[in-house]
């Protein structure tokens, strides 16, 4: 086997680590359990109090996430600056996916006989979400190292493959755990963490560090950080792209976090169908990047993802719409899976075509607060439209409106001919 190809099956193999985070944790069961431990105490308390306000049980996960993305704002240009000045790609993978790692592992401690468990739930979560989302930009800055923009497609969309293979078969394994002890999701949290530290391990094992520069730069990590953000201007192909997708990615993050309390507070699913209905998300998804990939080498790439948008619109439509019941929501679950690793994995790779040489990890930071660090917006949307409305059905209907804006974004971008 070949240097770059040992080095691509070990950046495939973080997709593959991380993702049990993304699916077990985000998507699956920390909302929920949050949730009924807030529910817990607002009954024994008479009411919910976070972070000094009094709030709807049902919103404590949404702030939870808003708080967490926008640390990672704060922190992600930092570790970009530092990446790019210093090269030292794996071992800030290392750090960031332990951190992360051994946040979710110390998990286990919550249960409803805890004294606080929404305040130690909530410090945990986004200490984990944190270091989740810089792992991920120490991880994608790799990318351009090892694939030419030719190639970055369809390695890209079999990283997320990969991914959503690895967060298969962990919940794979936690549906047989809740089937047999259902008063243990602290224990699959915990679990899922371990899961991460093991294979990240074993990634950063098969990865290299690129060469150094040959004169590393003497600027300040923040004054660098700051210099890459004005620097947008003098590319703005990147730029308008970075923009388009803040809007349009608001729509996939917050249905990606919400989309377990959706099913049970709106659909009614029990918790074996809502399980069931994100492992089949999973396997479909994994193909789906592999379709959509297909779709971009005949249209290009840009055009795949406009048809991706399309494919996320259709389905919000769906979910305002159809009714509740478990066909329904296995329904909307296999239409939002074909749409989601097309959408994943063709930004990313595309992004990575724009970007100027020797600053990828600094130009990752800025998309990943794309990806994650304003995805703040959307939760909070979805936690006051539930908060006003008491319908999480509408909540989820009110996405549509980044999607509509984020497509009309890259339209006129690429009538301008900014991007192609």
């Amino acid at each position: 086997m070949s240097t770059i190809q040992r080095q691509r099956r070990g950046w495939y193999l973080y997709d593959f680590a991380n993702s049990g985070f993304s699916t077990s944790v985000i998507t699956v069961f920390f909302g929920p359990y949050l949730t009924m431990l807030a529910i817990s105490m607002t009954e024994r308390t008479g009411q919910m109090s976070f972070l000094g306000m009094h709030v709807h049980p049902g919103a404590v996960y949404s702030y939870c996430v808003s708080l967490s993305v926008l640390l990672q704002v704060a922190i992600m240009p930092l570790l970009g600056s530092y990446i790019d000045a210093t090269h030292r790609k794996r071992l800030s993978l290392l750090v960031t996916s332990s951190i992360g790692a051994c946040a979710t592992i110390g998990m286990y401690v919550l249960d409803v006989q805890h004294p606080n468990p929404i305040v130690v739930g909530a410090m945990l979560f986004v200490l984990a979400n944190v270091a989740f989302g810089a792992s991920i930009v120490a991880s994608n800055s790799f990318l351009n190292d090892l694939a030419a923009p030719s190639e970055r497609d369809t390695v890209s969309s079999r990283g997320w493959a990969l991914g959503y293979l690895g967060g298969g078969l962990l919940l794979v394994i936690h549906l047989y755990m809740y089937s047999q002890w259902p008063d243990s999701i602290n224990v699959i949290l915990a679990s899922t963490g371990l899961w991460w530290l093991v294979f990240s391990i074993a990634s950063v094992a098969l990865l290299k560090d690129p060469p150094a520069p040959s004169q590393r730069r003497r600027t300040g990590i923040i004054r660098q950080a700051w210099t890459s953000l004005k620097g947008l201007r003098e590319h703005p192909s990147a730029f308008r792209f970075l923009i388009a997708y803040l809007i349009y990615n608001e729509t996939v993050q917050t249905a990606i976090s919400m989309a377990s309390i959706y099913g049970k507070m709106e659909m009614r699913v029990g918790d074996d169908v809502l399980i069931l209905g994100i492992l089949l998300v999973q396997f479909v998804a994994l193909f789906g990047a592999l379709l959509f990939n297909r779709i971009a080498s005949l249209l290009g790439t840009l055009n795949a993802i406009l048809i991706s948008i399309a494919g996320w619109a259709f389905a919000l439509g769906a979910a305002l719409v159809i009714p509740p019941s478990d066909a329904s929501f296995y329904g909307l679950a296999v239409t939002i899976a074909v749409v989601l690793g097309g959408i994943q994995a063709l930004s990313r790779s595309y992004f990575s075509t724009l970007i100027p040489e020797g600053t990828e990890a600094e130009y990752f930071a800025l998309y990943e607060i794309s990806d994650k660090g304003t995805s703040w917006i959307g939760p909070l949307l979805f936690g006051v439209v539930v908060s006003v409305t008491a319908s999480y059905r509408l909540a989820l209907a009110s996405l549509a409106i980044f999607l509509v804006v984020g497509a009309l974004l890259l339209l006129q971008t690429k009538r301008r001919g900014l991007v192609s």
